[in-house]
């Protein structure tokens, strides 16, 4: 895929730093360093124009988050819903440096996603409605196969899940295979997230907004990953139901 943005894209990205890493490799291992403190990092692996990535971040302030994707211009779409969400404005002097304590921008290629972070590094990995490669010889290609999905393993800490949101039946059926296969334990499966409507606490995506907006179904999971996190989930299976009134 090729995106063509207006000129000066990438002078406009550096003059970012706040908000902008280009040297992510540079952070790996130091992203609490980066933000500060030692809240929670979540990641959202190809990011698109960001809206998602920038309404968690205004949505949940005690959680560091962190947009990747590999193109110049989404990175910097994407800092402009960044700057939206957060009620920033663009200065007059057109001075784009902005700062938003929670949340970082990442210009970088998924493929290598273990050179950015260090192991458990992370506690959840977003997948929202990524390329779904349709054609089998590009499978390896799919966020969501076991190739990439150890990467994940690397740097998701105890408590680490993958939470994956599609409109492809073929990738979300992929999907669950994938991690089926690898000894993985899920929850929340659904075909269809907004069945019975939007919630008001869910954040979406503009391709989610779009897709759903049209009525085509949702697919929903979450992946525990961390020992932790399956703990966690395994208690919370026992606990009696409440009883009906």
């Amino acid at each position: 895929m090729r995106l063509r943005g207006r000129k000066g894209i990438r002078e406009d990205i550096e003059r970012q730093k706040e908000l902008v890493v280009l040297n992510a490799k540079d952070y790996k291992g130091k992203w609490a360093e980066l933000f500060g403190n030692d809240n929670p990092i979540h990641a959202e692996l190809g990011m698109g124009k960001g809206r998602f990535i920038s309404e968690m971040s205004r949505k949940y302030p005690h959680i560091n988050f962190i947009g990747v994707d590999m193109y110049d211009e989404l990175i910097r779409k994407a800092s402009e819903k960044a700057r939206a969400a957060h009620g920033l404005e663009e200065g007059e002097d057109g001075d784009n440096l902005i700062e938003i304590s929670n949340l970082r921008l990442m210009l970088f290629n998924i493929e290598k996603i273990e050179e950015a972070f260090a192991p458990g590094e992370l506690e959840r990995v977003y997948l929202n409605f990524s390329d779904p490669w349709p054609k089998k010889k590009h499978a390896r290609r799919r966020l969501t196969h076991p190739g990439f999905v150890e990467k994940y393993q690397q740097i998701l800490n105890e408590k680490g899940e993958i939470h994956f949101k599609t409109d492809s039946v073929s990738l979300f059926e992929f999907s669950l295979n994938s991690f089926a296969d690898m000894g993985l334990r899920m929850r929340n499966i659904s075909l269809n997230l907004h069945s019975d409507g939007f919630h008001p606490d869910h954040v979406m995506t503009e391709y989610e907004t779009k897709f759903a907006g049209q009525g085509m179904p949702i697919h929903r999971v979450e992946v525990m990953i961390g020992e932790e996190a399956l703990a966690a989930h395994v208690a919370n299976l026992a606990k009696p139901e409440p009883e009906e009134e």
